[in-house]
């Protein structure tokens, strides 16, 4: 006879067995490349690796004619990837040179896939693409230092129409990933169209703001991130929203008409943009007094939930929140686990968002751009306060 001890012991082994059972394994198989850079080492990047494009664990073997890469551990849900040659500019496009949405897998069980590569974008001569950005973008520096980090990086300014002719005021939005913003020349996946929304709506009675954009660099991920990551390296996202808040600001602030005013300051951005946004809000609450968070990766940062509850009561303001149901399997319960804490927690106005279509690409970001920016600049009409 079992007793109650055998019992419970029986039912604990089959918990583990059945955890260890949704454990499962990708084996991906290159079946054609392109004949340029064909001997060159091909990597995976997505949502499992923090969209890294060259990690060394994640780099396709060689046996042969064989390209193949196998990935074990993985628990059931949805991936998102793409293939590169360890860079994002040279990542996979289409036959033509345009840039391709996110490859998505499905994984409910072990799973060999084949692809195919049909072209590099390095490949491709940067005159086969097209400046997009409009006459009220320009380049304030190729290279503004960044004391905190030691570092230099590109920055962006939209100023907006009538600027010029005016004495005018304006608020300021703070952006991340500043290539991808205005320009689709410079960007890898087509762009967020910034320019082309604000022109719009500025054209049609809606509010006017400044929106500087600051570009990632080699070190996105770290930049972007506050905190140590036994796999992806340092955290410097501390010295990174320093230098926004006590060197970029200022400088914007003196070079430029702004309202200077946390309620006229905003900053956003998406994926670990959106992380690092909604960081810099619950750092600099004075500073930054309203925050777009575009698919935030959260679960980078699980040291998140606990500064969540730490600093919420003093938090005051507007937090969008926005995600995608075809992103991964967390994405959206990690959002909605923060916009929880903060809206339980303190006095912010929250808008959310869960788009039961939206992916994690600059297409989706773009659709929902707008919404955001109205409802910061209290024009938005169909905004829900959670």
């Amino acid at each position: 006879m079992f007793s109650y001890k055998t019992t419970l012991l029986i039912f604990v082994f089959l918990c583990c067995s059945l955890g260890l059972a949704a454990q499962f394994k990708i084996h991906f198989k290159i079946r054609s490349v392109p004949v340029a850079h064909s001997s060159e080492e091909i990597f995976v990047a997505g949502n499992f690796n923090g969209w890294d494009p060259g990690k060394e664990q994640y780099r396709f073997s060689r046996a042969g004619d064989s390209i193949t890469l196998d990935m074990a551990g993985l628990k059931e849900g949805i991936y998102q990837f793409k293939f590169t040659r360890g860079d994002w500019k040279k990542a996979e496009v289409t036959a033509s040179g345009s840039g391709i949405d996110n490859r998505q897998l499905k994984l409910r069980s072990d799973t060999s896939i084949e692809f195919s590569i049909d072209a590099w974008a390095d490949d491709f001569s940067k005159n086969e693409k097209q400046h997009t950005a409009s006459s009220n973008v320009q380049v304030l520096d190729t290279a503004f230092f960044i004391p905190q980090l030691n570092r230099s990086r590109k920055i962006w300014i939209y100023l907006p129409p009538g600027y010029a002719g005016s004495k005018k005021k304006y608020p300021v939005l703070y952006m991340h990933d500043g290539q991808n913003l205005f320009d689709d020349y410079t960007s890898a996946y087509g762009e967020w169209g910034v320019d082309e929304c604000l022109d719009s709506m500025i054209k049609n009675g809606k509010p006017a703001s400044i929106v500087v954009g600051i570009d990632n660099g080699p070190k996105r991920i770290n930049e972007y991130n506050p905190y140590n990551n036994a796999e992806y390296g340092n955290g410097e996202g501390e010295a990174y929203v320093a230098f926004l808040a006590e060197t970029l600001k200022p400088y914007i602030d003196k070079h430029f008409r702004t309202l200077s005013s946390k309620e006229n300051t905003f900053i956003a951005g998406s994926s670990l943009g959106g992380l690092i946004s909604y960081y810099a809000m619950l750092r600099y609450p004075d500073v930054f007094g309203k925050g777009g968070m575009f698919s935030p990766s959260f679960w980078i940062a699980p040291e998140m939930n606990q500064l969540t509850d730490s600093l919420a009561p003093k938090i005051k303001g507007q937090f969008f929140f926005y995600v995608g149901e075809n992103e991964s399997e967390n994405m959206v319960s990690d959002m909605q686990l923060i916009a929880d804490k903060l809206g339980e927690n303190s006095s912010t106005l929250i808008y959310e968002i869960t788009d039961p279509e939206g992916k994690h690409n600059e297409q989706a970001w773009r659709k929902w751009f707008g919404e955001f920016y109205l409802w910061v600049t209290g024009n938005g009409l169909s905004y829900q306060i959670k």
